[in-house]
């Protein structure tokens, strides 16, 4: 009869042989009923065909039921004030792609079109993102540097060599090409994506992680701008520590700085970035949000026409807005080998950050959004928007927000955004010729301020938990230092390695309870909880106390044999002293224990079938054997945080079966 001391108590149903059969029953019954409605799915059916379209156009599942009298008026105010900060994004951020500032006008207008039918979020402001701009036009500056485009002048120097002078005309052109070559392949990885149902892959993308990436990025915007604001020459550099090589050329000719151009940059970020803060502080009191960036670029452009700022002072212009459309130019599919890698991460960074912000404003507003579709939506505006010289489309949180808060409440104000950048297109572009790059560059710097802010999540990360916080840490520095591409990926490497180290050194902890109640706690972090009288201390290697256990069995039956042994009332008597005191405990494992171990088991064999001896391994053995004394009742294993067994796992859980079953007599219970 069992101690009573040693009766437990399960509180959960144990796994039996008659609930595995009702399990069984059930699955069955789940697999018929799937089979029906699969089945049943494939029949075609007008409905059915209907539902099909609507997966893959979702404007046909809202557009119908569009309320117009709710939802247009809001639409409309939210249409034309993103609009206008829309086309001026785009002219600021083709300065990051290191294209001519019209194309950033297409990347703003294209794209909008094709997601209003495509897309599933109904918040989102489509257009281009400093990040990826800047990823862009790195892969633009290594493939097309200033150095490739240098030719003979007609003027010769001092010594009577012939001056190079640049080719302007062909290095714009050959940019252009790359970048809009790598919007389509963008694209395309991003259909491709969608068609595999790939839109999991930014799970593997952390907020962590995505934290110290787009930091680092806003750093990286900063100083690629740096060269527009000060308005001196700057040498093209891209991949490792190609951010501390630019800086030190800003410095090393910060004395050529236009003066004119530095003012207005300065004082365009500091309006901007005010404006924007009261814009946040009021903003349940302005009926829409301050339009600053417009405001700035119309008075800027009107007093560089007026002083004639580029002829008088030498300050930069943007001087190449044509009114209307350019001709577009195929992609340049040759390009595509060398740009493939860089299009991929681009690709996934631009998904995962439209998709997050996607999320957030469905979640406010209780609406889905389906991630796959959005791949597709996002690859195939890519595509447009890359086929008519854009560049690449994603969202910007700062827009979305503008265009929410101003109630937005569907797609139809990102159309109406749509038309605001097509009247500055065919209209109002020649006005903006005398706008200074400076004013555009500022434009781009303030609105980073988000990004910048991340770094206080540091001190937060290291109080909730250390290794996001060394994610964040160790992904920022290395896109400082590696570039953004090369530490993106460093980055995702260092955090799948620490998800693997935590899986393989998890971290243990003593449970005690509360008193009166069935909460157990920490016992280090928590002084009152009491300690359980009895515990489990699992401190003695299996295998070898098997091992042990066999070699003794042997001995004794050899020692039996040679009538070195004899049976009494009392158990087994050695005829001559030969004991030892069983008090022996060894931790480390012998590999040739556990491959003899492992053989015995394939070959079925145990010690306790060869020798029918009734052994108290607790006291003293008769023969000169240390086998470490284990006190085990039950072995209790719990599974609920398993998601999957593998070939390994299923063979460690036998031999864990058949050593329960050797060294103890008592119930094994598995829950």
């Amino acid at each position: 009869m069992m101690d009573v001391q040693n009766q437990y108590c399960v509180s959960r149903p144990i796994y039996s042989i008659r609930a595995f059969e009702h399990v069984h029953e059930r699955q069955i019954r789940e697999t018929k009923s799937l089979k029906e409605r699969f089945s049943g799915s494939c029949r075609c059916s007008t409905k059915r065909v209907w539902n099909i379209v609507k997966m893959y156009f979702p404007v046909l599942g809202w557009l119908p039921i569009y309320q117009i009298k709710q939802w247009l008026p809001g639409d409309i105010v939210a249409g034309i004030t993103t609009g206008m900060v829309c086309a001026l994004q785009g002219l600021a951020y083709s300065l990051l792609v290191n294209v001519a500032p019209v194309y950033g006008l297409y990347a703003a207008f294209f794209p909008i079109l094709t997601y209003f039918i495509l897309g599933t979020s109904r918040h989102l402001s489509v257009g281009p993102f400093p990040v990826t701009c800047l990823m862009v036009g790195a892969v633009v500056l290594t493939l097309a540097p200033d150095s490739n485009f240098m030719q003979p002048g007609n003027t010769t120097g001092v010594n009577g060599t012939t001056v190079m002078v640049l080719n302007a005309a062909a290095r714009d052109t050959q940019r252009l090409a790359i970048a809009m070559s790598m919007t389509v392949l963008i694209g395309v990885f991003q259909v491709a994506m969608g068609v595999v149902q790939l839109g999991f892959l930014v799970r593997y993308l952390s907020d962590p992680l995505v934290g110290g990436f787009t930091t680092a990025a806003a750093l990286q915007v900063v100083v690629s701008q740096l060269k527009i604001i000060f308005n001196v020459p700057v040498g093209n550099y891209n991949g490792i520590l190609s951010l501390f090589y630019t800086i030190g050329d800003v410095f090393k000719n910060i004395k050529q700085t236009n003066l004119v151009d530095l003012v207005a940059a300065v004082l365009t970020i500091i309006v901007v970035m005010v404006v924007k803060e009261i814009n946040a502080k009021f903003q349940k009191t302005l009926p829409v949000p301050i339009p600053i960036e417009v405001f700035v670029t119309i008075i800027d452009a009107g007093v560089s026409y007026a002083l004639n700022l580029s002829g008088h002072y030498g300050a930069g212009v943007v001087n190449t807005i044509p009114r209307g459309f350019i001709p577009p130019q195929p992609p340049d599919v040759s390009l595509f080998s060398s740009i493939a890698g860089s299009s991929f991460s681009t690709g996934v960074v631009s998904y995962a950050i439209a998709i997050s912000v996607a999320k957030v404003y469905a979640a406010k507003h209780e609406l889905t959004v389906d991630g796959n579709q959005e791949l597709l939506a996002f690859g195939i505006s890519n595509i447009f928007c890359g086929a008519f010289s854009g560049f690449v489309a994603t969202t910007a949180l700062s827009r979305t927000a503008i265009q929410e808060s101003t109630g937005g409440k569907t797609q139809v104000a990102g159309l109406i955004s749509a038309l605001m950048v097509f009247i500055v297109i065919m209209a109002l572009g020649p006005l903006l010729q005398p706008l200074q790059k400076s004013v555009l560059g500022g434009i781009v710097v303030a609105n980073l301020k988000g990004m910048f802010m991340q770094v206080l999540d540091i001190p937060i990360l290291w109080r909730k938990n250390k290794t996001d916080c060394f994610i964040w840490v160790f992904t920022c520095i290395s896109c400082i230092v590696l570039g953004l591409d090369i530490g993106l990926l460093t980055g995702l490497v260092f955090e799948l390695a620490t998800v693997v180290i935590r899986t393989q050194f998890p971290s243990c902890a003593s449970l005690g309870n509360a008193p009166s109640t069935d909460i157990y706690k920490n016992m280090k972090d928590y002084k009152a909880v009491r300690k359980i009288r009895r515990a489990v201390h699992v401190g003695f290697d299996a295998v070898r106390v098997f091992k042990k256990r066999n070699k003794a069995l042997k001995k004794i039956h050899r020692l039996i044999k040679k009538g070195k042994l004899k049976f009494t009332e009392n158990g087994l008597v050695p005829v001559e002293p030969l004991g030892v005191d069983n008090e022996a405990f060894e931790r480390e494992q012998d590999p040739e224990l556990v491959k003899e171990f492992e053989q015995d088991m394939k070959g079925g064999t145990s010690p306790n079938t060869e020798v029918e001896v009734q052994v108290d391994w607790t006291s003293v053995l008769p023969v000169n054997v240390n086998v470490p004394k284990v006190n085990i009742h039950s072995l209790v294993m719990d599974f609920s945080a398993v998601s999957f067994l593998d070939v390994m796992a299923a063979k460690s859980l036998k031999l864990v079966h058949f050593l329960m079953e050797t060294l103890t007599k008592d119930s094994i219970c598995h829950q």
